[in-house]
């Protein structure tokens, strides 16, 4: 049977179409088959019943037979005319799902608007004495697919999980392809871990049971790891130079 079972699934509408020629061949042979069986009896022999009557049957029979191939063949067309809206409308689902990821990665701020709330976000932390966070998502292509489309699916859908789990004062920047910065005003060293930890899980759950993307975290707060702006924003350009992303080799956080 393992013979039998090995099937390419490039070949599987083929096979389909061979199974139905199949089974209507074998309908067509048996009833054909039993249509000449009866012919005899109706048309020569004597019967109990009377001869108009048998043949009523006889001919009743014969139409039913061409109905029921009738209605297979019907059925079958139908079936492919709604698989093939069902393929046509899962390729649609994928071809807005992609647009929509695409949108959004394009909608977020870049690196030079992140030098811009850095450094307003630092002044105002500094004139109140509240700390600053920043933390550093770099995701990766887990390897499973090699197609871009997908890879940027899922980092579209990585990005808007990471927006859900923001608080009204945070802001997210793509530094680049997929790596994102995340500032958080007023928050220390401990908050920002739990927020990062979060941020993980929605990047985890983003990323689906087939594990699409493989992610880093980085925290640095100021300040207890930064004691300005600058290194601040130094922390995030080390993490462009050292690579990372999807695209770009390098370790995670």
């Amino acid at each position: 049977m393992k013979v039998f079972d090995q099937i390419d699934p490039q070949t599987l509408d083929r096979r389909e179409w061979e199974l139905w020629f199949l089974t209507l061949g074998m309908i067509l042979v048996l009833a054909t088959g039993v249509a000449l069986l009866m012919y005899p009896m109706v048309f020569s022999r004597p019967v109990p019943f009377s001869l108009p009557a048998m043949r009523m049957i006889f001919f009743g029979y014969c139409v039913l037979t061409g109905f029921l191939v009738v209605y297979l063949v019907n059925r079958q067309s139908l079936i492919r005319q709604l698989r093939r809206q069902v393929i046509e409308e899962l390729n649609r689902n994928v071809f807005l799902r992609h647009k929509a990821s695409a949108d959004l990665l394009g909608s977020l701020p870049r690196f030079s608007r992140f030098q811009d709330r850095l450094a307003m976000d630092f002044h105002r932390a500094l004139n109140s004495q509240q700390p600053l966070s920043l933390v550093i998502a770099r995701l990766t292509s887990s390897g499973n697919s090699t197609d871009e489309t997908e890879v940027d699916t899922a980092l579209g859908d990585a990005a808007n999980a990471l927006l859900r789990r923001l608080r009204a004062d945070d802001s997210i920047y793509q530094f680049r392809r997929g790596i994102f910065g995340i500032l958080l005003p007023g928050t220390g060293t401990a908050e920002a871990q739990q927020i990062s930890n979060r941020l993980g899980e929605a990047i985890t759950d983003a990323s689906g049971a087939t594990n699409r993307l493989t992610f880093g975290l980085q925290v640095v707060n100021y300040p207890e790891q930064a004691e300005s702006a600058r290194e601040l924003e130094e922390a995030a350009r080390v993490c462009l130079e050292e690579g990372g992303g999807v695209g770009g080799e390098g370790r995670a956080a």
